[in-house]
């Protein structure tokens, strides 16, 4: 790219030129100290979102009509290569012309959700032979991209709405877990109270998609409506136990409850799972998921909905060809449902406990961090 695309203050990261040492040409090459170029100071970071952040920072007067360039030094935390903020060891170095501040950083290549990054910053100075000379590095900022936000979520739910396939009837959620869940008192099942009476909601995993802004904060219970197309019943193996707890659809999902659209994703099979969450109007779920994930229509959408009939009766319809996980998000009571074992066997493999989102799938991600 040319420099006359970097006049912008919002800087594309993916178009910045990089500084690689283990590349062909040696970042160290022309580069070299300036005492008279001022160091950036006091840097502050602020409208972060899941891939862009905004970039500020003082510097003294000396020298600073010279600055032409900033070089950004941006390294994931958990990076195993940590970063010394030295030449030699900058894996990521960014060059951009020198912009008014606050300056826009914003690419997908290289920021990604719900992510720890370090940041540094130095000003620079490109000399007549093309090279540069440079001041030292500020002080180290660190700093956590945002979620998802629902513009994404957006983008995310029309590309589930286009594989989501026919609609099937259905009459029952269910959900498996291990015989001691149902029957015995135990501190290893946090999403069930001692006395075996009701199934408490529990904080969902880091499944599905990286930015999801549900993962680790909306409390809820997993459960399953996807039928057999040859039987129009669950089926009967599960991965999650030979216990099942089954419940009439029309207990959880009524004209009181609100459903929203909280992912797609799939885990490097054809599978592909849309997360749902059911959350009775006015409830503490209800207020969490209405400022953060898309409304869906409780007779009308894609995924999950009902009809009601002339006697007052609702008949229920999932997609068929999208695994649904929903999240009901209040207690439910054992005694408003029934506990069986099935017959199948248990596919630990399909699991999705903190299942990680294939990043490559062109069918369930979108044009930012994954």
């Amino acid at each position: 790219m040319t420099e006359s695309h970097l006049n912008s203050p919002s800087v594309e990261l993916q178009s910045l030129q990089l500084c690689d040492r283990e590349g062909t040409e040696s970042a160290d090459s022309g580069i070299g100290d300036v005492d008279d170029l001022p160091i950036p100071q006091q840097i502050q970071i602020s409208n972060i979102t899941c891939d862009s952040f905004k970039i500020s920072w003082e510097m003294e007067s000396r020298g600073r009509e010279r600055i032409t360039h900033y070089f950004i030094d941006l390294n994931k935390k958990d990076s195993k290569k940590e970063n010394q903020f030295k030449h030699k060891d900058v894996p990521t170095k960014l060059v951009a012309k020198a912009v008014p501040l606050p300056m826009t950083v914003r690419g997908h290549w290289f920021l990604s959700p719900r992510t720890e990054y370090s940041i540094a910053v130095q000003t620079a100075t490109k000399q007549p032979d093309g090279e540069y000379a440079v001041s030292q590095w500020s002080e180290i900022i660190e700093f956590c991209t945002a979620d998802y936000s629902t513009v994404h979520l957006m983008q995310l739910l029309q590309k589930a709405e286009a594989t989501a396939g026919r609609m099937l009837p259905f009459t029952v959620f269910y959900r498996n877990q291990e015989q001691e869940y149902f029957e015995q008192p135990s501190s290893s099942y946090r999403s069930r109270d001692a006395q075996c009476c009701q199934m408490l909601p529990a904080v969902k995993d880091d499944s599905g998609s990286h930015g999801s802004p549900i993962s680790g904060k909306l409390e809820g219970l997993f459960f399953s409506c996807n039928t057999e197309f040859n039987t129009g019943k669950p089926p009967q193996d599960s991965p999650y136990g030979p216990f099942r707890f089954q419940i009439q659809a029309d207990v959880l999902f009524n004209q009181s409850t609100n459903i929203y659209f909280g992912d797609f994703y799939c885990m490097y099979t054809s599978y592909h799972y849309v997360i749902l969450v059911l959350a009775p109007d006015g409830s503490k779920g209800d207020v969490f998921c209405k400022e953060i994930l898309p409304a869906l229509d409780r007779s009308n959408n894609c995924f999950l909905s009902y009809t009601q009939e002339e006697d007052g009766s609702l008949s229920f319809r999932h997609a068929q060809d999208v695994i649904l996980e929903v999240i009901y998000t209040e207690p439910v009571e054992l005694d408003s449902g029934k506990v069986t074992r099935i017959s199948g066997h248990q596919l630990k493999s399909q699991s999705t406990v903190n299942a990680k989102k294939d990043p490559s799938c062109k069918t369930c991600n979108i044009s930012v961090g994954r």
